[in-house]
């Protein structure tokens, strides 16, 4: 196995050599300097064969970069020239990867998927039905500060020796200042619903990445907070002083405890009703957007190169034509980042991918900043909307810069992919989605260009829930929040686009109309009851108006507000302004319809909703993170008049258990003539609903049987809501 011992992993002398050797150039040489496969090929989803593409084997390694600081595709890194350099004048950085591919790889099809990870988790698929038969499979470590949470230096795990863990990581430069000093900088944090004694400051699911650059109280003030509402309005906020907190772990020493730059010891323990927070000054910020460069880097290297520079050879040589990359969430965040940034050009002028899907996200991501937060999701005070996050060429008409967009770098490069973008209705609510589709002003649709197919999933959660046509009369709240969850599917339309996409991608072939909700059609409105027509429900009252808005932020003069880079002078940012942000109009029953509805969605057993609020704590009564809700209709006619119910019963809208079957059908075969439905998931969903237990435990009437007759028909009418205000949702390119 090959050692490394320079940065301090790659000897200095070894790529000199290695290009020497090889006839090449130092000023040519390939960028991934070598690669190290940790763990060979081993059998994937337990030997089973995929189609015609017979098994699958996946490996695991590790990738040693470099990146010239001075190339044009580079300097917009924040803090680049403030990397530590070998001998060559070079930035380097080791990330971890994986390839799941055909054994016989004379069987793949030429097409590779560079699955983004989440956060260090495995985004390739686990199951063989996941798979798209031939396809070759890559993912990479992106995320620099997964390795800073200890409270020993940067690294945590070095990534020079062979890599045994489970997240996908990345080794990134610390920066420091030109004469070798430290650089420190203002980092907010919070500590939200904690219990105990220690607890850290974490931006979503992990701590902050950053340690203070001195561990006395005195220098740092912590405030703990009876309230903070979603635009930044505070309630009582009291200073806890100096004496009564430590940097520290107390959960095994009293305070004190035990000294620890990650964590926070509070003498009379936290209390799960306050938030607590504080602006503390950090040392040593990562080079995180050495990130996008890695994984444009190591797409290529894979797609083009036959070896690395001491002779590896690259194990899926030849073998890849097009690649399509795939996000969601944070993940989708940083393929939009990455297409704006420009790095979908490689250093040789080669577009990286053909085919983009960032999914269920609107935002940018919070990275190529001094002192960024990657973990981020859209909570308050964190950087998401500083930058256009709308793909055309369109004016920030709240911050009064001229027309930019996602895809500009990439149009002047003519390196722009294909663009496949999917979200549904809690992305509305959570995480600030509307400016991607009317700006931050709200004032008009903005165009969408051609190589983008927006389709918007109505009345969903995040990543939708997980579908079945089970009626279920009386659901518990889910997890921390007030309502039911919401069970209203994604994945059965995701898997049809994705076919589509590949078409596209691989074979030219149209994809299916764009369908979203727009202005022109008054399908997106402002978060009120009224505006969106949200019913009169009986325990389950309007909760839309709770959406966390987007607010126009002021970081300080060293950002540039327009790219979303630079450096942060002023935390927490002051808000300037909040910003309209929009939702989706929805019919009678309180579902949307604008869009690609689900099988479930036109055979509905409830209301499905976009948001759902907390039950108690800090956050209480406010938008429930990244969960949606649900409210069930009510099964009989007699139930719904007694319960003053002013939605239509199931036993009103499908009469029998054969009725609904047949509007189950009638919607699968249609959403398969419109290839948004693949035909066995047509197949599946239709004898899911023929076992399932929708009006099986009544005894139909004659009304009943001439209501099932009427959908069961040739040509059914009403088989969901005739309401006057359900329009297709439906918008072209």
């Amino acid at each position: 196995m090959l050692a490394h011992k320079k940065f301090p992993f790659i000897a200095a002398s070894l790529t000199a050599i290695a290009a020497a050797t090889l006839g090449w150039a130092i000023e040519a040489r390939a960028h991934v300097a070598s690669i190290v496969i940790d763990s060979p090929a081993a059998p994937a989803f337990a030997g089973a064969a995929i189609g015609t593409a017979g098994p699958y084997v996946t490996l695991k390694g590790r990738v040693f970069g470099e990146l010239d600081p001075h190339d044009q595709h580079n300097t917009i890194i924040q803090d680049i020239e403030l990397a530590p350099r070998d001998a060559h004048g070079m930035v380097q950085y080791i990330a971890t990867f994986q390839i799941t591919m055909p054994a016989d790889l004379s069987k793949a099809s030429g097409l590779m998927f560079n699955e983004v990870s989440n956060r260090g988790g495995n985004a390739i698929p686990t199951t063989a039905a996941a798979v798209v038969p031939g396809a070759i499979y890559l993912q990479s470590g992106w995320q620099g500060d997964l390795l800073a949470h200890c409270a020993t230096d940067y690294p945590c795990t070095p990534l020079n020796v062979p890599f045994s863990g489970t997240q996908q990581v990345i080794q990134v430069p610390v920066a420091k200042n030109r004469d070798g000093s430290t650089i420190t900088g203002p980092v907010y944090g919070h500590i939200a619903n904690a219990t105990g004694n220690t607890a850290q400051m974490v931006i979503f699911t992990t701590p902050v990445p950053y340690q203070p650059l001195s561990t006395d109280t005195k220098k740092t003030e912590l405030w703990s907070l009876a309230s903070q509402t979603i635009t930044g309005v505070d309630g009582s906020k009291t200073l806890i002083p100096s004496g009564d907190w430590a940097w520290a772990d107390c959960s095994t020493v009293p305070f004190p405890g035990t000294p620890d730059p990650t964590r926070i010891c509070l003498r009379n323990g936290f209390n799960s009703d306050l938030l607590y927070e504080m602006v503390f000054t950090a040392k040593n910020p990562l080079v995180l957007g050495v990130g996008y460069a890695a994984t444009r880097d190591i797409i290529s290297f894979f797609h083009h190169a036959s070896a690395d520079l001491n002779g590896t050879a690259n194990p899926i040589v030849d073998a890849v034509r097009k690649v399509i990359t795939v996000g969601a969430s944070q993940s989708g965040s940083f393929i939009r980042s990455s297409i704006h940034l420009g790095f979908n050009q490689d250093e040789q002028n080669r577009q990286v991918v053909d085919g983009a899907w960032p999914q269920i996200d609107g935002r940018q991501l919070y990275m190529n900043v001094r002192f960024a937060l990657p973990d981020v999701i859209t909570n308050l005070y964190m950087m998401a909307d500083e930058a256009p996050v709308w793909w055309a060429h369109y004016p920030n008409k709240a911050r009064h810069f001229p027309a930019e967009g996602l895809l500009d770098r990439c149009t002047d490069t003519r390196t722009c992919p294909e663009v496949l973008e999917t979200f549904g209705s809690l992305e509305f609510y959570d995480e600030k989605m509307s400016p991607d589709l009317i700006g931050f002003t709200a004032e008009e649709d903005i165009p969408l260009p051609r190589n983008v197919h927006r389709y918007y999933y109505p009345s969903t959660t995040h990543g939708g829930g997980s579908g079945g046509f089970t009626f279920v009369a009386n659901p518990p709240p889910t997890g921390s929040c007030v309502f039911p969850a919401n069970p209203n599917p994604e994945s059965d339309t995701n898997n049809a686009l994705q076919d589509d996409f590949v078409e596209l991608v691989m074979h030219g072939t149209q994809m299916p109309r764009s369908s979203y909700p727009t202005l022109r059609e008054r399908l997106l409105v402002p978060a009120t009851q009224r505006e969106e027509g949200f019913p009169e429900i009986p325990n389950y009252p309007f909760q839309g108006n709770q959406i966390n808005f987007a607010e126009l932020f002021d970081f300080g003069p060293d950002i540039d507000y327009r790219n979303q880079t630079g450096i942060v002078t002023i935390q927490p940012p002051i808000i300037d302004r909040v910003l309209p942000t929009y939702a989706v109009k929805v019919d009678s029953d309180g579902n949307e319809f604008a869009g690609v509805r689900s099988v479930l969605l036109q055979a509905p057993l409830a209301t499905y909703t976009g948001w759902n609020t907390f039950a108690a704590g800090i956050y209480k009564g406010q938008q429930c993170g990244l969960t949606a809700s649900s409210f069930p209709f009510q099964e009989t006619k007699a139930q719904r008049i007694a319960a003053h119910d002013p939605r239509r019963s199931v036993e009103e809208r499908y009469g029998t258990h054969q009725g609904y079957v047949c509007v189950v059908t009638n919607a699968a075969n249609e959403a398969v003539k419109q290839r948004f439905l693949r035909p066995t998931a047509a197949t599946t969903l239709i004898a899911q609903a023929q076992a399932g237990n929708v009006l099986t435990d009544i005894t139909p009437t004659d009304e009943d049987q001439e209501i099932a007759k009427r959908l069961c028909s040739p040509h059914p009418k009403g088989g969901r809501d005739d309401h006057s205000d359900d329009g297709d949702g439906s918008s072209g390119q």
